[in-house]
């Protein structure tokens, strides 16, 4: 499972290589990736923004009170 860090680094190069006009990127273990048209391309940006959606929307360790004057009859 890749970290938050790589999934946004991964990220940014896609967005580099779909503004660019180029389908392939080079990724961390140095193995060329090839997409076939810029539409795939947006579907893995869009594949890794659900990722990364998944693992920053975690659970709040915040505690919120509610409070209320009491019961009313």
């Amino acid at each position: 499972m890749a970290t938050l860090a790589e999934l946004q680094a991964y990220r940014e190069r896609l967005l580099e290589t779909r503004y660019s006009g180029i389908r392939s990127l080079t990724d961390q273990n140095g193995e060329q990736v090839h997409y076939r048209s810029q539409s795939e391309i947006e579907r893995a940006i869009a594949a890794l923004d659900a990722e990364i959606a998944a693992l920053t929307s975690g659970r709040s360790n915040r505690i919120k009170p509610i409070m209320t004057k009491g019961l009313e009859p």
